[in-house]
């Protein structure tokens, strides 16, 4: 079993019951939609929607992955968080850094395209960032890839931003 991180966000992982992420941090799904329907790209049956708590604290990332619904990322608590996002044809890194509503435009909120490529992990001055994943249709890992399995995006990294190869 993985330690908890110690301080505020260890005791979140604690009161919100959070286990260990296959993908890096901890989390608890909050909520599935009662609610089901095929999907017209074929994938059969999804809920409407899915919702989890994920918590990264300082050190911990969100590994490169990618899923095949659009995800809404919420900043709950803490933060700032840096959302790292490709483009299905692997054309751009882009960073979004998710924090309170300020003056040099932050947003406490990043929706990720169905199919996109996305990692996580706190900004350098952030102790942890608690967010709210939403998910729609809902999340099923069976659409859900690694990075470090995708050959193209492994070997696209090293020439669009270097230093996110440590996120795989």
């Amino acid at each position: 079993m993985t330690a908890a991180p110690a301080g505020r966000a260890g005791a979140l992982v604690r009161l919100l019951q959070l286990a260990p992420h296959p993908e890096g941090g901890w989390y608890r799904e909050v909520f599935r939609s009662d609610d089901a329907a095929p999907h017209p790209d074929g994938r059969g049956p999804r809920q409407a929607l899915t919702s989890i708590d994920f918590l990264l604290a300082a050190g911990e990332r969100s590994a490169w992955h990618r899923v095949a619904s659009d995800e809404a990322w919420h900043l709950l608590e803490g933060g700032p968080l840096r959302l790292w996002l490709l483009p299905p044809d692997l054309s751009r890194v882009e960073l979004h850094l998710l924090a309170p509503v300020g003056t040099g435009g932050e947003r406490p909120r990043h929706v990720v395209p169905a199919h996109w490529w996305q990692a996580a992990e706190p900004a350098p001055s952030a102790a942890y960032a608690l967010v709210g994943a939403t998910v729609a249709p809902g999340f099923d890992f069976a659409d859900f890839t690694f990075g470090r399995d995708d050959t193209a995006l492994v070997q696209a990294l090293p020439a669009l931003q270097p230093d996110t190869r440590r996120l795989l």
